[in-house]
């Protein structure tokens, strides 16, 4: 099941990042401009932001073994959407259509992380939740690790359109083998003995739930800690999405590097990141049995999240390109160390509700990149790359703040019923 987990989030980094990469080839193939790029990215944001919480609800309802099926597939046709859109649109709407089909894409993608962390509650024992969630992460960073050289050589070689379909195939075999393969719970899977039963424990996250309501999800969200992690992640975020979807554009135009060196560069950022997402969850199902739940997930971000701003203001200052994607790679390393933080909480934090308090947390990650990507586009634009990661040095702190007011030892009182 964990498998299943690592491979869609790589597969949904993979599709998400190979835009970033093909923006190269598509601006002059298309006469598109670099800020009209930014709003495609943002387009994908939006999508994602706006189906996090409903996506969390739409897995809570029907379960995680027919959420990730439907969700993958949608995926799918919106990555081939966006390959094919030139052939059927003119000059003058095919921007639209491109923003439709990555509009779609994020829709499609939103559920993924919300559902996980419910299937990570049903599967695994809380002492290892953190352990997991950062592992995935690393899952995910190693398939935006992988994006850019991948697509850089599909796209020299094939066309940037062939590059973003042969991409996204993989992941319509381990879209079939999980609908074959996967259960909501261990309970459901004839595969798992009684004894691993006792192992896992007896505790909620991804069966299905048709009873939840309006009253009991407001409740939710109104909860602190909720509201706290909310806060914290969008303002991690903004630095991730800095780091995510800009590497590529800031090697070639800042550091003047060329297409190819770019695409192996930056892979570098994201493969750091992938070994920090996985430390991250290590480090932290280390602390917890020390320190206790609440000191265990705050020491991390309180930690990490400062040097990470450190790290954007040694890249700034960075007079040799290669020490420049260096301190990219450390930053972002140092970003995805608190992962496991944020997810771990979330699980702790939400208990039956999981998968919406994960969904409505990872709402406030992307209005990260809503806020983030259109400053980021805009000040790139105009060559102003130093002021972007100023205002990340900024947004870094503000998380690292909030973290002195999250709880993830008090959960969201659960209703009777449960």
């Amino acid at each position: 099941m964990f498998a299943f987990l690592f491979a869609f989030g790589f597969i949904a980094y993979a599709q998400q990042k190979s835009i970033t990469v093909a923006a190269e080839r598509i601006m002059p193939d298309l006469h598109l401009t670099q800020f009209q790029i930014s709003l495609l990215e943002q387009a994908f944001v939006i999508g994602y932001a706006l189906f996090q919480l409903p996506g969390g609800l739409f897995g809570q309802r029907v379960g995680a073994r027919r959420a990730f099926a439907f969700i993958g597939l949608l995926a799918f046709v919106a990555m081939v959407a966006t390959a094919i859109a030139p052939a059927y649109f003119g000059a003058e709407t095919v921007f639209v259509a491109l923003f439709a089909a990555q509009l779609l894409l994020g829709v499609s993608q939103g559920a993924i992380f919300p559902i996980s962390a419910g299937v990570f509650g049903a599967w695994f024992p809380p002492g290892r939740w953190a352990l997991v969630q950062g592992l995935q992460t690393a899952g995910l960073q190693l398939g935006a690790a992988v994006t850019p050289p991948v697509v850089a050589i599909l796209m020299v070689s094939l066309g940037w359109q062939q590059a973003l379909v042969w991409i996204s195939v993989p992941g319509l075999a381990v879209i079939a083998w999980w609908a074959w393969y996967a259960r909501n719970t261990p309970k459901e899977h004839r595969g798992v003995s009684a004894e691993e039963l006792r192992e896992i424990g007896d505790h909620l996250g991804s069966e299905v739930d048709s009873a939840i309501t309006i009253k009991r999800l407001l409740r939710v969200l109104a909860d602190r800690n909720v509201v706290l992690l909310f806060i914290s992640y969008t303002c991690m975020n903004y630095v991730f999405y800095l780091l995510a979807n800009w590497v590529f554009l800031y090697l070639t135009q800042e550091r003047h590097f060329s297409v190819l060196e770019s695409g192996f560069l930056a892979a570098a950022p994201p493969f750091a990141a992938a070994f920090g997402a996985g430390l991250g969850g290590v480090i932290t199902n280390a602390l917890c049995p020390r320190f206790g739940i609440r000191w265990g997930y705050r020491l991390v971000p309180l930690i990490a999240l400062p040097a990470a701003g450190l790290l954007l203001i040694a890249t700034i200052h960075a007079g040799n390109p290669y020490l420049a994607v260096g301190a990219l790679a450390a930053c972002y390393a140092f970003v995805e160390l608190t992962e496991a933080s944020f997810w771990g909480s979330a699980m702790t934090v939400g208990g039956g509700d999981t998968m919406a308090v994960s969904g409505f947390m990872n709402t406030g990650g992307n209005l990260g990149g809503i806020i983030g990507i259109p400053i980021v586009g805009y000040l790139s634009g105009i060559g102003a790359w130093n002021a972007a990661f100023f205002i990340g040095v900024g947004f870094a702190l503000v998380s690292a703040l909030a973290w002195l007011g999250i709880e993830p030892d008090r959960p969201v009182p659960q209703p009777l019923h449960h």
